[in-house]
């Protein structure tokens, strides 16, 4: 009822209406390109010392960088971005209320010892152009192989749906355990009947523990100092490319340390790898 573009002032509009301004729904902020360059200072404060809160950023971006923001603008992008810090918050172990989000315990604090015992997933944030996309990807927790990743502008349950059919396409099989952390599309109904559908069993992260899911969070580090903030992607179909060649990288060509200086798909599919060579 109340039209921004008409000659009448906003004020005017509520008076003729008698509606009270408080009563407005504030439009939403807009965002810039000033944001989205800040965007990129707060993920790499985050990647660097999770434990920091906006404030804590805040007085970063003041410090090291000379920006002056105000705390207010660093929770807003920070939720954008779906990052939180790490720390303990109190009564974390009581699930949602109702059937439709239910956390499950941790199960892999025995560790796995061989390819599809576990597997694991994670959403993380990347910026893009003026605005910003949401990449999820499906590691197998033995051999760290990228077994599946999905971009999506939209933070929901189905590009993540995505990622773990063709995460299943790809091994073959479901695996026994899958971990995640407590995101709200991790603990949805649609998340929970597909997995369970496959006959596997759910495990989640404990609020604040981002060491539950450590291979996945090493995982987001490499590929953002190696990739993502060398580069400016202009649009999903840049940023698609760009991450389809360094998976293929990662999974078939880096050595890693901590495989003894073999690749993730020579423990995962040596035999596909003896015949490729």
């Amino acid at each position: 009822m109340i039209e921004s573009e008409s000659p009448l002032s906003v004020r005017r509009q509520c008076q003729l209406l008698e509606v009270n301004r408080n009563r407005l729904t504030p439009p939403p902020a807009k965002f810039t390109d000033e944001d989205a360059a800040l965007c990129r200072l707060i993920d790499e404060i985050h990647l660097e010392d999770p434990a920091f809160g906006a404030r804590k950023i805040r007085d970063v971006l003041r410090r090291h960088h000379g920006i002056e923001t105000g705390r207010a603008r660093i929770v807003r992008l920070m939720k954008l971005m779906r990052i939180s810090a790490i720390y303990r918050r109190p009564r974390t172990s009581l699930p949602g209320k109702g059937e439709e989000h239910r956390v499950y315990p941790y199960l892999l604090a025995d560790g796995v010892d061989e390819p599809d015992q576990a597997w694991c997933a994670d959403i993380t944030y990347i910026r893009v152009g003026k605005g910003f996309a949401y990449l999820v990807a499906v590691m197998d927790w033995d051999t760290r192989t990228v077994l599946s990743w999905k971009l999506s502008n939209t933070l929901d349950t189905a590009f993540c749906l995505e990622a773990f059919r063709d995460a299943v396409r790809t091994a073959g099989r479901a695996p026994a355990i899958f971990n995640t952390d407590q995101g709200c599309q991790f603990t949805s109904r649609a998340w929970r009947d597909c997995l369970e559908s496959h006959g596997v069993r759910l495990s989640m992260d404990g609020k604040g523990r981002w060491v539950d899911n450590v291979f996945i969070e090493r995982l987001w580090r490499s590929l953002k100092y190696e990739e993502v903030y060398l580069r400016d992607y202009r649009d999903l179909h840049e940023l698609e490319r760009s991450l389809k060649r360094w998976f293929e990288r990662y999974n078939t060509w880096r050595p890693h340390q901590s495989l003894q200086g073999k690749t993730p798909w020579d423990l995962y599919r040596p035999e596909l790898m003896k015949r490729a060579a």
